[in-house]
């Protein structure tokens, strides 16, 4: 059986048009329930921090690197700096890690 990357796309396509159009066709008056309204909320948050943490963790060539950086981000974030100082920040030290377990191996 050949490949079509047509059929690919289409379909695709179709499960993301369904996905968005299904719930503003299927529920059409307010949400009421609290439950349902913070669970909605919190969705778009949950998510990015799903995708992101594993990406932190295997982003640098060490554990010991990435956790450095992830504290440092933590904090700052904690701090509530500015989201530029943060990632500069995170980035200096997960430089300055890898440079160390460089020199002392």
């Amino acid at each position: 059986m050949r490949n079509n990357i047509y059929i690919y796309i289409f379909v695709m396509a179709a499960v993301t048009y369904l996905i968005r159009a299904l719930p503003l066709t299927l529920i059409r008056r307010q949400i009421t329930n609290p439950f349902v309204k913070s669970f909605l909320y919190y969705v778009p948050y949950a998510t990015l921090a799903a995708m992101t943490f594993p990406a932190i963790l295997f982003s640098t060539s060490g554990i010991l690197s990435a956790a450095a950086g992830f504290g440092t981000a933590l904090v700052l974030a904690y701090r509530e700096k500015s989201l530029l100082t943060v990632a500069c920040c995170a980035c200096v030290v997960v430089f300055a890690v890898e440079l160390a377990e460089k020199m002392i191996a």
